[in-house]
């Protein structure tokens, strides 16, 4: 893929975030998941077509007969470069529509053959932020042997640690084990790649994530890392057989198998999010007179570079 991609593709990966964004926003607050959703969808299939690639959804909305737009195996782009797409037009479709924080549009591209085909199962997943020496967490250790050993790592008492974790009723063991390490628990009600990123600043407060959310955001969520370094571990969750062959459709073969940051990305990778509802990482997108403003991030694998991109656009020409 090399350096063409990086600098050519990078502002481009972030207008085609920025439209599913706008798009998305126009619904906050009225309560319609499915017509945000549906926004996001279409205004990123516009974007993407827009651009010089050869591009194949290899994480989407869903297989084909589920998903009208942007379905696995959707092929975007206006002929060039082949490239696997991973997208989520809409991170937070529930969050967008009670106009809660984190709602994010989201996307990556990698070199063919570089990020896996996860099936539209539960994965768990455990993750830091970098500068942690490799083995530092382990998804099959407990909840509070992974605080005490990030602890350790970073040079603080456990009480010092904060995860982030899902506010689901499958996590009560979670949050109760991290609470006996002495950590604190931050919960949130969706977002989980915007969860998983939140690791790798600072500023966000959160040391590591931990708990199952999906499987297809686990991929997109460790393409972001790969381009700013950090630790991840994750195994996909069957609940029926109607999953297993879903995987098996997939080319999963091994059920149990625990993958790593490079099974999940590996190669050159290019990612990038808008804000479509204020949150800890960017802003939402919001309306100033003739304008409408966007607040985006954009990283590259190649170089760890990672730049933040506020847009100020005309509204007549944003859809």
């Amino acid at each position: 893929m090399g350096q063409g991609l990086d600098r050519a593709f990078a502002l481009e990966a972030v207008r085609v975030t920025e439209a599913a964004a706008i798009a998305a926003a126009k619904q906050i607050g009225r309560g319609q998941e499915k017509a945000a959703d549906h926004a996001a969808v279409e205004a990123m299939r516009t974007a993407f077509n827009q651009l010089p690639i050869d591009g194949t959804v290899v994480i989407g909305e869903g297989e084909r007969d589920e998903a009208p737009m942007l379905y696995i195996g959707e092929k975007v782009g206006s002929g060039g470069l082949a490239v696997d797409i991973a997208l989520d037009p809409l991170e937070g479709t529930t969050l967008t529509a009670k106009a809660l924080p984190n709602a994010l549009a989201v996307m990556a591209m990698a070199e063919p053959g570089t990020l896996l085909n996860a099936p539209d199962t539960y994965m768990d997943k455990i993750a830091i932020g970098p500068g942690y020496p490799e083995g530092t967490i382990d998804l099959d250790a407990e909840p509070a042997a992974n605080i005490v050993s990030l602890a350790k790592a970073k040079g603080v008492p456990p009480h010092e640690i904060t995860a982030l974790i899902l506010e689901r009723s499958r996590h009560e063991g979670i949050i109760a084990s991290v609470r006996r390490a002495g950590a604190a628990v931050r919960l949130i009600t969706d977002g989980d790649v915007a969860g998983v990123i939140a690791t790798t600043d600072p500023q966000t407060g959160v040391d590591i994530y931990m708990g199952q959310g999906g499987a297809p955001e686990g991929v997109l969520a460790a393409a972001a890392l790969r381009c700013v370094g950090g630790q991840m571990q994750t195994r996909l969750v069957f609940r029926n057989d109607d999953e297993r062959a879903r995987a098996a459709k997939w080319g999963v073969t091994d059920l149990k198998r625990k993958y790593l940051l490079m099974d999940l990305a590996s190669g050159d990778v290019i990612f990038a999010a808008t804000g479509v509802t204020d949150g800890s990482m960017l802003s939402g997108v919001h309306v100033q007179g003739e304008f409408i403003t966007t607040e985006s991030i954009v990283m590259r694998s190649a170089t760890h570079t990672v730049r933040w991109v506020k847009g100020k656009h005309l509204r007549k020409h944003a859809g």
